[in-house]
């Protein structure tokens, strides 16, 4: 992997950047669709490739449970599973076995938890995370970590990012030891600094994980609680002690404000599930604000979600349509909405680039505030 740092805004500290893997080219900042079980819900990969999605993260928590990691190996890794040409990146599984508090027990070899399809009981650690990791195929992995809650006390977060850092020790000697990979393409390991919003314990984290040398660095264990300021607070910190010749993933972040305010700090990469999961639940962006699709006064509205947006889905039917489809269940309720925001999301990145591009991200982001707060 390489990553190129192209150019940077004067008046922020935004980048524009380039990361080569064998799959193609990822151009920074970027917004991974999420694809959890191997499928970003609602959409095609056909639909993805036409909306420039340029690389999908799907989970290795579900695809460990269901088909299994090792059938994915057998049928040709990831990529030729779910026929997607371009980029993948696999998440270690660390997120979602913290959101499974009363199903899991954090040891120090790993953790042991019950599934929650069928309440059976595994153990996953970091050895066993990049095994499955290897054997899906991504480009870009990361490291088995521990999550922290925004409610431990001070002494359970220094453990907990402590354990952390042994963890990504592990999962780094864990690839070194099956090198050379699974497959003919490259993938490439990333470390993860947690630390809960204690500033000091996470410049020790990232300061330490530097010292482990992995091509890229990711943010973690944000967005799960605290105020969005004290989290903006952390990223800006955070990015500041980050290499800046690497890559730098905040992830499971956020709202498309959170994405403008976080690229005018320097984050490199974004996922969230929150185009897709809004979009089932009728919950639709627009550059005015958001809309509820679902809500009556949508029941006779002839204009498309968003008068701006040049997606198919606002080229061709009515809000009044939408309304009907959400309220008669409909599948296409789901497919519709989640290609609109999905759309919007990937649409407010590549206009984010062309801002920084032009050395006008500040007017862009003005602009933006500005026609949310006259809607």
């Amino acid at each position: 992997m390489e990553f190129q740092l192209i150019s940077e805004d004067s008046s922020t500290k935004a980048r524009l950047g380039k990361i080569i893997t064998d799959h193609g080219e990822i151009f920074t900042p970027v917004f991974m669709p999420v694809g959890t079980a191997g499928t970003v819900k609602g959409l095609t990969q056909e639909q993805l490739e036409d909306l420039g999605a340029e690389v999908v993260l799907s989970n290795t928590y579900h695809l460990y449970l269901r088909p299994g990691h090792e059938l994915i190996h057998r049928m040709g890794g990831l990529h030729s599973f779910m026929a997607w040409p371009r980029p993948l990146l696999t998440d270690s599984g660390g997120f979602q076995i913290f959101s499974q508090k009363n199903l899991r027990t954090i040891r120090e070899e790993g953790v042991l938890f019950r599934s929650h399809l069928d309440g059976s009981t595994h153990f996953l650690s970091p050895e066993k995370a990049m095994e499955i990791q290897l054997a899906l195929g991504g480009d870009i992995m990361m490291v088995f970590d521990e999550c922290s809650s925004s409610q431990q006390d001070s002494q359970s977060e220094r453990e907990s990012m402590e354990r952390t850092l042994r963890w990504a020790q592990r999962s780094k000697e864990a690839v070194g030891r099956h090198r050379p990979s699974f497959y003919s393409h490259k993938q490439w390991l990333f470390g993860i600094g947690q630390g809960g919003t204690d500033l000091r314990l996470r410049r020790e984290c990232i300061q330490r994980l530097i010292d482990l040398d992995f091509p890229g660095f990711a943010i973690g264990g944000l967005a799960i609680g605290e105020p969005r300021g004290l989290m903006l607070d952390v990223v800006g910190q955070s990015l500041g002690w980050l290499p800046s010749a690497k890559p730098r993933y905040l992830m499971g972040v956020g709202t498309p404000k959170d994405l403008l305010d976080c690229v005018s700090l320097g984050v490199d990469m974004f996922d969230c599930v929150l185009p897709t999961r809004n979009g089932r639940n009728g919950w639709l962006f627009t550059r005015n604000g958001h809309l509820v699709i679902k809500n009556a006064q949508y029941a006779e509205d002839e204009r498309p979600i968003d008068a701006s947006c040049q997606c198919m889905v606002c080229r061709r039917y009515s809000r009044a349509y939408l309304r009907h489809l959400f309220q008669s269940n409909e599948i296409l309720s789901s497919i519709l909405n989640s290609y609109h925001n999905v759309y919007f999301y990937l649409d407010t990145i590549r206009q984010i680039r062309e801002a920084i591009a032009s050395q006008r991200l500040l007017e862009y982001r003005r602009d933006c505030l500005k026609q949310q707060e006259t809607s």
